[in-house]
């Protein structure tokens, strides 16, 4: 992954992450979120990197699949904490 990509994944990561806690109302901080949402979107990236050798579309491409990433793992995250 190049580092356009990675400066890409972190930016869409950290903008989903924070519109995810201005939407959700989460009893968790702004930072955990942000972090959440660079992790996820970096995270999906480097595994669709990984199988097809690029992202779609190019910067287009990336905001669809960090947004993705982001949502997912922040959900997850959310879940988890409402189970524990």
């Amino acid at each position: 992954m190049s580092g356009l990509e990675w400066i890409a994944a972190a930016t869409v990561g950290g903008i989903v992450g924070w519109i995810a806690e201005l939407v959700s109302e989460a009893d968790h901080g702004l930072l955990t979120n942000i972090a959440l949402g660079i992790l996820g979107a970096m995270s999906l990236t480097l595994i669709l990197v990984a199988i097809t050798g690029a992202t779609p579309g190019g910067w287009t491409g990336q905001v669809v699949v960090g947004g993705i990433g982001a949502v997912i793992l922040i959900r997850g995250f959310r879940a988890a904490r409402t189970d524990a």
